[in-house]
């Protein structure tokens, strides 16, 4: 079993590990926690998006409109990108059109290229015992920020990496995925505090999202390991929760 990290999504077609791999894509704050988040609530799918234009055909069509940009709910949308405002909804047999400004982008350049999960530290452990059964590559692609690495994005990279390597021989393939371990190494098992320097946990203070960085870091609140279907929609890994 290998793992690689990706730092951003303009890097993914870079990547090493081509063939019998499986891609993780992760952000932190706040897409991926999003994610896990609204299918905790009982949505049915998320479709996810890396255009606004789009928007207005899924609202005609019955589907909750999920969207932001620079952090900040978008206009039409009913919700933005937060995770404590989807676990305390009923989304039971809703549907979402989700849009964001970096963590759809990522999930969407890894589609056709194998299969595609959504990880965060919601579901690190779920997501970990889930990749163990699978026994494939593993390439962690990083949403970062419009291009440029994420500390949150690479702790969790990290995590997974010293998990994953607790339950199998497990090789680094590049010094991306070394470079993590040691931050998550460092991190002592603190990512809220190791990361409150970075710089999106800055961005999102200043929009008042307080709640959302808190929930972000939190590990193992979520059994659910979504992945993107063949049709380009997120659901959940065989349609059942796996519990850890």
């Amino acid at each position: 079993m290998q793992i690689e990290v990706i730092f951003s999504p303009i890097l993914y077609p870079l990547r090493s590990l081509r063939d019998n791999h499986v891609t993780v894509a992760v952000d932190i704050l706040r897409a991926t926690t999003s994610i896990c988040a609204a299918f905790q609530a009982g949505v049915e799918e998320v479709v996810p998006l890396d255009s606004l234009d789009m928007l207005p055909s899924y609202h005609q069509q019955g589907y909750t409109i999920a969207a932001e940009r620079g952090g900040s709910k978008v206009p039409l949308a009913e919700v933005g990108n937060s995770p404590t405002e989807y676990i305390a909804m009923d989304l039971r047999g809703r549907r979402l059109a989700y849009s964001t400004t970096n963590g759809t982008v990522a999930i969407l350049t890894a589609q056709g290229e194998g299969e595609v999960l959504v990880g965060c530290f919601s579901n690190l452990t779920v997501l970990t015992d889930y990749l163990t059964q699978l026994q494939k590559d593993v390439v962690v692609l990083c949403s970062g920020w419009k291009n440029n690495p994420s500390l949150e994005d690479s702790l969790f990279a990290g995590a997974l990496a010293e998990k994953l390597g607790k339950d199998s021989q497990l090789m680094m393939v590049n010094d991306g995925a070394m470079m993590c371990r040691s931050l998550w190494q460092q991190a002592q098992g603190d990512p809220f505090t190791y990361c409150k320097e970075a710089t999106h946990v800055h961005r999102l203070q200043r929009l008042g999202a307080e709640k959302d960085i808190a929930y972000a870091f939190r590990i193992d609140t979520c059994r659910l390991v979504p992945h993107l279907d063949s049709d380009g929609v997120l659901r959940l890994v065989n349609n059942e929760s796996y519990d850890i």
